[in-house]
């Protein structure tokens, strides 16, 4: 059995943290997207896969080679235009045979929803999720256990049911591409080449999804898979904790780490090699530390994503944030995370303000940002990579 994994998009909507890095390598719980997604899918019974790659494909393969470390294959296809997701599908023609999964490489899912999934004996299957909202959502139309139609965010959803994204595939499919239009969004959607496979009179059936199901579109989902796969993580030292540090709860400490007297690290928290943490700061829950970050005396971080090469000066603050590659902040630096009135944080994407839905967000800092000493960072700031602050400046927007 195959999967597909649609990896070639740069994720605008994560800028600019995809500045250097494609979205589904960015890391969660300190492995990049795609390597949880291929985790699940190996653990369900996969052993050969095909990335439909573009952006920054060398990122990409340097990490994954050939996919000998996973005890898989791996083939890379690169599409040269994204012209749509029907499109991407189209590229692994060639590469696959009889039924093959197809997964996006920003959509964290559960080992057991795949193996129910590759269970399924119809021409396709797609995955879905009940949502309250199905109106933001391609909305699924069924009749007993069939798919009837698919409907984009309709007005009045027929059903709850949307539609996750995760399909299974026979090479039938290939057939129903090719005569698939432009759309009105001037793309080749998936969606409409299934109409044309349910209008054909062929069996497309659905399957509700059972675990957690996280799509990664926007930096703050960063943090709520960071802290889904946190959940169940089990703790170990590689490392070398000093005297007079408490490790409580769930910890990993990677190899060649220093963890210094004084500190105090409350689970779940990982922490990657070769870094250097403390004296006397407080990690909390929920945090993930790349390789080669050093955490200086008196810091605080909690519920944060700081990636490798950091520096996060003494007296500093992080909190509900995501810390790109390379940054330094300077010595006092304090992160704000909470609104005085309490309501959810807003944040600017592409010119358009959104709402994140969570009242503590701290910052989305891009690669190689750097900070002067005492700099204020309001919540919900982005900053851009290569960036920097005069000391005691305040970061409004």
């Amino acid at each position: 059995m195959k999967a597909v994994v649609l990896v070639a998009g740069k994720g605008t909507r994560m800028e600019p943290l995809t500045s250097d890095y494609p979205k589904v390598m960015l890391p969660v719980a300190n492995k990049p997207i795609l390597e949880h997604i291929l985790n699940a899918a190996v653990e369900a019974g996969v052993d050969g896969f095909v990335f439909i790659t573009g952006y920054l494909e060398r990122k990409i393969r340097e990490y994954f080679g050939n996919g000998s470390k996973w005890g898989v294959s791996i083939d890379y296809v690169r599409q040269e235009k994204q012209r749509g997701t029907a499109d991407a599908i189209g590229h692994a023609r060639g590469h696959v045979k009889g039924a093959f999964l197809v997964l996006n490489g920003d959509m964290l899912i559960g080992a057991d929803d795949l193996k129910n999934l590759l269970a399924r004996e119809e021409e396709a299957v797609i995955c879905v999720k009940e949502v309250d909202n199905p109106s933001d959502f391609g909305v699924l139309e069924t009749e007993g256990e069939k798919v009837v139609k698919i409907i984009e965010k309709p007005r009045v959803p027929p059903t709850n049911l949307a539609n996750a994204g995760i399909y299974l595939f026979r090479e039938s499919i290939f057939g129903f591409i090719e005569k698939t239009r432009v759309s009105e969004r001037g793309e080749l959607e998936i969606t409409d080449s299934i109409q044309m496979m349910i209008d054909s009179g062929a069996a497309v059936g659905y399957r509700p999804l059972e675990s957690e199901w996280i799509d990664i579109g926007y930096p703050w989902d960063l943090l709520k898979a960071n802290e889904y796969l946190l959940k169940d993580l089990k703790g170990r030292c590689e490392g070398t904790v000093e005297p007079h540090s408490i490790i409580k709860g769930e910890v990993v400490i990677g190899k060649g780490s220093l963890i210094r007297s004084g500190s105090y690290i409350e689970g779940p928290v990982v922490i990657g090699e070769n870094c250097d943490i403390g004296p006397n700061c407080f990690i909390r829950p929920s945090t993930s530390i790349g390789t080669h970050v050093r955490v200086g005396n008196a810091v605080e971080i909690k519920n944060t994503i700081v990636m490798d090469d950091t520096h996060v000066g003494h007296l500093s603050y992080v909190g509900d944030s995501v810390i790109g590659h390379h940054c330094n902040f300077g010595a006092g630096t304090k992160v704000a995370n909470l609104r005085h009135d309490g309501k959810n944080i807003k944040i600017m994407v592409k010119g358009r303000v959104v709402d994140t839905g969570r009242r503590k967000v701290g910052v989305i800092m891009g690669d190689d940002v750097h900070t002067g000493i005492n700099t204020s960072i309001n919540t919900g700031v982005v900053m851009e990579k290569g960036r920097y602050t005069y000391p005691g400046e305040f970061v409004r927007h």
